[in-house]
C-alpha cells in the first residue's frame, strides 16, 4: 500500500500559506463578487480545510476579504511607482499599461474588489480603496515635480484618477474594448485636456502644462 502523502498545508510555512490563502481568495474575489464566495469555496479551491482557513482568518470571511483588498491595493498601489526618469507622461503612459493589466487580469471582479457595492464593505475597506487612490495621486504629483500641489491641482488629479477607474470599468463592460494600448493613450490625452482646463484658473497647473508641452517638443 502506497503511504498517504502529507497534507500540503505540513510542508508551507505560516507565511508561506497565509500567502497562498490570500492568492486564492484574491483569485475567486476577482472573477465573482465577494459575497458570493464563501470560507469553502477558498478552502477548496486552496486545497485545504475549512478550519485551517479560519486559524489562519479567525475574523472569517470579512477578514480575509479586507486582507485580500489589502493585497490588492499594494499591488495596485505599484503601478503608479515608475521610476522618475524621462519625461512625466510617457511614465504616466507605463503606469497605465500596469494598472490596465491588472484590471484586465481581475476582470469581472474590479468593481467588487475596488469600487464597492458589496455587502461585506466596510468603512475599512472604503479607506483601503482610498488609500490607493491617494497613493496614486501622490506618484503623480512627484511625476510632475510638484512638491505643493494647490487645491485646483489636487481636485483635477483625483478626478482624473477617479475617470481612469470609471473608464476601466465601462472597458470591462465593453468586452475590453477599444485595445488597451488605445484607452491607455486616451486616458494620458485625457489627463492633459482636464491640466489644460485647471490652467486657465490656476497659475501652478499652467506652468506644468506650459512644461509638458515643452517636454513634447524635446
Amino acid at each position: 500500500m502506497t503511504p498517504s502523502a502529507t497534507p500540503a498545508y505540513r510542508r508551507l510555512s505560516v507565511e508561506e500559506r497565509r500567502s497562498q490563502l490570500l492568492d486564492t481568495a484574491l483569485s475567486l474575489f476577482a472573477h465573482r463578487a465577494p459575497e458570493d464566495v464563501s470560507l469553502d469555496d477558498v478552502a477548496e479551491a486552496a486545497g485545504v480545510s475549512r478550519p485551517l482557513v479560519y486559524r489562519y482568518f479567525p475574523g472569517g470571511k470579512q477578514q480575509l476579504y479586507e486582507a485580500a483588498l489589502r493585497s490588492a491595493a499594494e499591488e495596485l498601489r505599484h503601478c503608479f511607482d515608475e521610476p522618475r526618469q524621462g519625461a512625466p507622461l510617457p511614465r504616466l503612459s507605463r503606469a497605465l499599461d500596469r494598472y490596465l493589466a491588472f484590471v484586465d487580469g481581475h476582470d469581472t471582479g474590479f468593481s467588487a474588489l475596488l469600487q464597492g457595492g458589496s455587502v461585506v464593505e466596510t468603512s475599512r475597506t472604503g479607506a483601503i480603496v482610498d488609500g490607493v487612490r491617494r497613493s496614486a495621486a501622490e506618484h503623480i504629483y512627484r511625476h510632475l515635480g510638484v512638491t505643493g500641489p494647490g487645491p485646483w491641482l489636487r481636485m483635477t488629479v483625483r478626478m482624473w484618477i477617479t475617470a481612469v477607474e470609471a473608464a476601466s470599468l465601462m472597458w470591462l463592460d465593453e468586452d475590453k474594448q477599444p485595445p488597451a494600448a488605445e484607452l491607455r493613450d486616451w486616458l494620458v490625452e485625457q489627463f492633459v485636456a482636464a491640466l489644460t482646463v485647471t490652467a486657465a484658473r490656476d497659475p501652478q497647473t499652467a506652468g506644468l502644462v506650459a512644461a509638458l508641452a515643452g517636454d513634447d517638443r524635446d
